[in-house]
């Protein structure tokens, strides 16, 4: 590698290209991206809204395949399987090699992530009811975004110990995972029985191909994108393939391989999903009207205010409730490093819904565009107040934390003094 470096002409793009790719795969770059390319759906859906909608209407793609997709729904179908390509894989590593492959350390994050599944959606429901399509919108506040929610955690408390990123990392695969079981069994409408036992032939086949230690990207891609054609094709949402795709590869080491599959294709995945997939979903998701009556339906629509009251209040109930009764009843137990008020804090961050409460809320109201906007507004204004409150709430974790230790340094010198 070293030999085609050195003879390669433009050696500083090769360089920099590797320093971003490396940045991508950090959580902080990864959701400034994700930022900044909501702020630009904002704003040029706001300075020109014609030419946004333009944008989302632009089709392209085989209609004899049936893949005359518009922008919006390739990114929902096409590029958000790659992340939860990712995701799944993530999944997968935590089961082998990380807290879920531990039940006495898994216990903790696993329940408090299904409470806080569960609790937004009784939130939604008693903020919702008897409002028009409400019951079509009950999922939407069930899910926490991986890449925002580390993000945040990152930038706000990056001195708080392991043990809370492990906890939050966890909840957060467990949602996917909740999240993505969602989607494929409450949002197919239709199912092509033919082309679902096409697809789990081939995922299969992927599997198998893993198993018997086959190498190659090439063999695999190929795999993988008939996966996805036939999963699309048969009715379920096609981020259900990457799911299963990730979940079969393979993460052991084996003897005298320096890296695992599932390590290579994340460490070749992670930068695009983070860079490219996610920033696009984002950016051809979150364009809403920001005026005086789009904004009024969040305090008018109990739809809105059910999916903001579910983020906000409801995930922070469940997730931070599930974790306290699950130590309290002896189902699980805190880490000797964290508070209860640690605890609080990263449960705010589970708030943050934005991608997968995007996707969901496309899915649900996809047919009225209306609708889908408003509950786009409520993601986004949910997220945006969990995001704060959490980030205000792990800062003062950290002051604390911080005069503690200097308040214990300071005793033991006057100790030692003495």
């Amino acid at each position: 590698m070293r030999r085609v470096v050195e003879v390669w002409p433009f050696r500083p793009t090769i360089h920099h290209s590797r320093r971003l790719a490396e940045a991508l795969r950090a959580e902080t770059v990864g959701g400034v991206v994700m930022l900044a390319a909501t702020v630009v759906a904002l704003v040029w859906a706001n300075v020109s809204t014609d030419s946004y909608e333009a944008l989302h209407a632009t089709t392209f793609g085989p209609a004899s395949l049936h893949l005359d997709l518009d922008l919006r729904e390739w990114a929902q179908n096409g590029l958000l399987t790659i992340f939860f390509f990712v995701a799944g894989v993530e999944v997968k590593e935590e089961f082998v090699h990380g807290e879920l492959s531990n039940l006495r350390k898994a216990a903790l994050p696993i329940l408090a992530s299904i409470a806080g599944m569960v609790v937004p959606v009784l939130v939604y429901l008693a903020v919702s009811w008897g409002a028009p399509g409400a019951g079509r919108g009950w999922a939407v506040p069930t899910a926490t975004d991986i890449a925002f929610a580390l993000a945040v955690l990152a930038v706000t408390a990056g001195a708080m110990p392991a043990a809370l990123r492990a906890f939050l990392l966890t909840c957060a695969v467990v949602d996917d995972l909740g999240a993505i079981s969602v989607i494929a069994v409450f949002f197919t409408n239709h199912l092509n029985l033919l082309a679902l036992t096409a697809g789990a032939a081939l995922i299969a086949l992927y599997g198998l191909l893993q198993a018997r230690r086959v190498r190659g990207p090439w063999i695999y891609l190929p795999i993988a994108l008939l996966a996805w054609y036939f999963v699309e094709l048969s009715g379920v949402h096609a981020t259900v393939a990457g799911v299963a795709l990730g979940l079969m590869t393979r993460v052991r080491n084996d003897p005298g391989e320096e890296n695992s599959p599932a390590e290579l294709a994340t460490h070749r995945l992670r930068p695009l999903s983070a860079g490219f997939v996610v920033p696009v979903f984002a950016f051809l998701s979150a364009g809403v009207a920001l005026d005086a009556g789009s904004l009024g339906t969040m305090f008018t629509d109990r739809v809105v205010l059910g999916v903001v009251a579910g983020l906000v209040v409801g995930k922070f109930l469940g997730v931070f409730g599930g974790a306290w009764l699950a130590v309290r009843l002896g189902l699980a137990r805190l880490s000797e490093e964290l508070h209860w008020r640690d605890m609080a804090a990263v449960s705010t961050l589970a708030g943050i819904g934005f991608t997968v409460s995007l996707l969901i809320g496309g899915l649900a109201y996809g047919d009225d565009p209306g609708r889908t906007n408003a509950v786009t507004t409520g993601v986004l204004a949910a997220s945006l107040v969990s995001s704060v409150l959490a980030a205000i709430l792990l800062r003062a974790r950290v002051r604390n934390r911080a005069g503690a230790q200097d308040d214990d340094g300071h005793r033991r010198s006057i100790g030692d003094r003495s």
